[in-house]
């Protein structure tokens, strides 16, 4: 028979450090520690400083809802995404999320599962329902933003896009510039036949690179194909490239993105022939696989941590009440790596 003293101790419970041992370790008031939990421009640096590092030694973590009843703040930025499982939207929420964070904010974030008006009212409402103090929008369609225009969004708001048309709540990476470097960089190796094998026709980011790559053909006088409108994937890549290289009658391939190209490289193996010997190739995006290509992949490269950070920069801005907040596009850098070359 088992009796209470057979019976192992449970262990004791640790308790949470909370705010008044956070005041005990700083040697100031329990009152003190909150008016510098809630960024109270009256604490004097020393102060400040013996008040962060309390709560660093003790571990500390203030229960955000409860800060949200006491200062009608719940720090909480909401994200609207639509298909964020594609490197750039993923890439540029990452960026966002350790920005806000940076900050002293949360995201909450909803994903659409459509791009009709329906979804994406619904979507607003969620992130309304959790009083986010402001939103972003990711998603790469344009009625997407058509609709968010037409919705009443009673919060600061930031759309990441790529239409460049300067609204006040629009910032972008300028991609018609970056696919006119890419094709450029085409044209400067010598090259006069170039196709382009292009995104979903109704992305914003297609369309605009699409565009960029017209536009540097006909400023340099050239020959312009009609682009072969893709899906992103290096399925499509590989197998457009298995048909688009039986006549070869170019030299270059701009891919509308990284994954595409990469499957056009496969397809240029399979058929016997050499990138770049053979056939040029740039991408676009620059994910962190394209130097490890097979050539390593020239390409045009996003600089998504920038978008990020300036996102949470512009709607704290606002936030703040200033005036004159910069939406000038984030510029794109050609990476030249080994699959161009000059034409022979």
């Amino acid at each position: 028979m088992t009796t209470d003293t057979d019976r192992p101790a449970e262990p004791e419970r640790v308790r949470a450090p909370n705010i008044r041992d956070v005041a005990r370790v700083a040697g100031v008031s329990y009152q003190t520690v909150s008016r510098v939990l809630n960024d109270s421009p009256s604490i004097r640096p020393e102060t400040l400083q013996r008040v962060r590092d309390a709560i660093a030694e003790l571990g500390y973590r203030p229960n955000q809802a409860a800060r949200a009843l006491v200062t009608s703040r719940s720090r909480t930025i909401g994200v609207l995404g639509a298909q964020t499982v594609h490197y750039g939207p993923a890439t540029s929420l990452h960026a966002i999320e350790t920005s806000a964070r940076e900050a002293g904010y949360r995201l909450s974030i909803t994903n659409i599962s459509s791009s009709d008006y329906t979804s994406i009212k619904s979507g607003l409402d969620y992130l309304m329902s959790q009083s986010v103090e402001a939103l972003i929008v990711i998603a790469p369609q344009v009625r997407v933003f058509e609709a968010i225009n037409d919705l009443q969004v009673g919060v600061p708001y930031v759309t990441l896009e790529a239409t460049g048309l300067g609204t006040s709540h629009s910032l972008w990476v300028d991609q018609v510039t970056g696919a006119r470097r890419a094709t450029k960089h085409l044209i400067d190796l010598g090259h006069t036949e170039i196709m382009h094998i292009s995104g979903p026709q109704d992305w914003i980011e297609a369309e605009a690179r699409m565009q960029g790559f017209l536009r540097e053909l006909s400023d340099a006088d050239l020959r312009t194909r009609a682009p072969i409108l893709g899906d992103w994937t290096a399925s499509f890549g590989y197998y457009a490239g298995l048909e688009l290289l039986r006549f070869r009658d170019f030299s270059a391939v701009f891919a509308g993105n990284d994954q595409m190209a990469l499957g056009l490289i496969h397809a240029c193996r399979e058929l016997g022939l050499d990138v770049p010997g053979d056939i040029s190739v740039v991408g676009f995006d620059d994910i962190p696989e394209a130097s490890h290509f097979s050539p390593p992949l020239t390409t045009v490269r996003q600089n998504f941590a920038e978008i990020g950070r300036r996102a949470i920069e512009l709607l704290l801005g606002e936030l703040r009440g200033e005036t004159g907040l910069s939406h000038e596009p984030v510029q794109p850098e050609l990476v030249i790596r080994e699959s161009t070359a000059p034409h022979r």
